[in-house]
């Protein structure tokens, strides 16, 4: 909806507004004519504005996606999904705090808030290219799995027309280590005449 459209809409609701103010029930068939064709005028406005179709299910992930009558929400792709985690709930298909499935609860250790090492995810390597911004280290492109592309990635930057001072990689696994730096980081007083 464009600007136009939005403000043309609401001067139309707003009129429709005070003709519903002003009714009263000795209101004479000239002013009900006159509020039929506003309310016309109101409905045309608001089917020019309108570009997409309307929402099919009650989802606000998929509002358009295949409807569940049965579905709180309508939308049969989260109610599949909660379906397959009642199953298996009741199957006993996912172990339970690290628990092998076929093990019983009473040989399962307490509970930890923050779950044990098997249920966290395992760490992933990864080349991060940053750049030297004046007053610290920024992240300046996408994350890479190999480092001979986040090395020709920095150098391609460091070709470009807007070049950073300095760049360096860092491999990321389950610690930060900096590989490579090129350029000299320099730290730049951003205020002028040095913050007097």
């Amino acid at each position: 909806m464009n600007h136009a459209q939005l403000t043309a809409l609401g001067r139309a609701l707003r009129l429709l507004g005070e003709h519903g103010e002003a009714l009263t029930a000795d209101t004479p068939d000239t002013k009900l004519h006159e509020v039929k064709g506003d309310l016309r005028r109101a409905l045309d406005l608001l089917e020019e504005s309108v570009t997409g179709t309307a929402p099919a299910t009650r989802c606000p992930e998929h509002p358009n996606g295949p409807v569940d009558e049965s579905a709180p929400d309508r939308c049969l792709l989260c109610e599949t999904r909660r379906r397959a985690a009642r199953r298996s709930e009741v199957n006993g298909a996912y172990p339970s705090y690290g628990r092998p499935a076929g093990e019983p609860a009473a040989h399962s250790p307490v509970p930890s808030r923050y779950g044990v090492r098997e249920d966290r995810p395992q760490p992933q390597q990864r080349w991060l290219p940053e750049q030297w911004n004046g007053r610290e280290w920024q992240l300046c492109g996408t994350p890479r799995r190999d480092r001979r592309e986040a090395e020709l990635f920095i150098a391609a930057q460091r070709r470009g027309p807007r070049a950073a001072i300095a760049y360096r990689l860092v491999h990321e696994f389950t610690d930060y280590e900096v590989v490579r730096v090129w350029g000299t980081p320099v730290r730049v007083d951003i205020e002028p005449l040095g913050n007097l």
